[in-house]
């Protein structure tokens, strides 16, 4: 008897393992699919929006180290910017404590690069990609924008935008090069796992606070 329950144990956690990796490939796909249809990889290719939004990482890897993802990004904002598709950048991430605050980081690079002080916003409240893509709507009344970041992240944010209804594009910064590493592969599984999980439940973004206004 008790072999028998042990057998049907074995056989349901086997079933439920087997659907969870199913629907970790579908999510995956379905993220991929969505995001390569409106991601760009030339700036002559890709529209002109009002806005863009630059997705934060922090500058360096390790003390001296810089971190090729928050480079490459950075230089996709000046290139669009410089060649007239966006007019705006929003700078949206983390600022954690006062020695680690990407917004600032990221708007300090983007003013040495040549871009206008007046036309580069600062958002704090940029924990997560679904706090920088909703805010940018919510909080910046930006219905159409375009997303700068790398590939994988892009495909992400454009499917959260999406699924609300916003009309997202993205510009694909340069990569590291190579394969990606398995921490990095991990960690972007498990962010599309949570992807779903915020569409069933209508997750928003931690803190949305007053609506600032960028100019026409």
């Amino acid at each position: 008897m008790l072999r028998k329950w042990f057998v049907r144990l074995a056989v349901a956690l086997g079933l439920l393992g087997l659907g969870f990796f199913v629907f970790v490939l579908w999510i995956n796909l379905e993220v991929t699919k969505t995001g390569k249809q409106y991601s760009y990889n030339s700036v002559n290719a890709i529209p002109h929006n009002h806005c863009a939004i630059v997705l934060g990482t922090s500058k360096y890897l390790s003390p001296g180290k810089e971190n090729l993802y928050y480079t490459y990004r950075i230089q996709s904002a000046v290139q669009l910017f410089k060649n007239k598709k966006i007019d705006y950048i929003i700078v949206s991430g983390d600022n954690a404590h006062r020695s680690y605050n990407e917004p600032v980081s990221m708007f300090n690079d983007l003013v040495e690069a040549g871009i206008p002080k007046e036309h580069i916003i600062l958002d704090y409240a940029g924990f997560r990609t679904l706090d920088s893509v909703v805010r940018c709507f919510m909080v910046f009344g930006q219905h159409s924008f375009t997303v700068i970041s790398q590939p994988f992240h892009n495909h992400r944010a454009i499917f959260i935008g999406r699924k609300r209804g916003l009309d997202v594009i993205a510009f694909n910064a340069g990569d590291q090069g190579g394969r990606p590493s398995v921490k990095v592969i991990l960690r972007e599984i498990g962010a599309r796992v949570l992807l779903a999980y915020d569409l069933l439940t209508g997750t928003q973004p931690h803190f949305l606070g007053e609506q600032i206004k960028i100019p026409d």
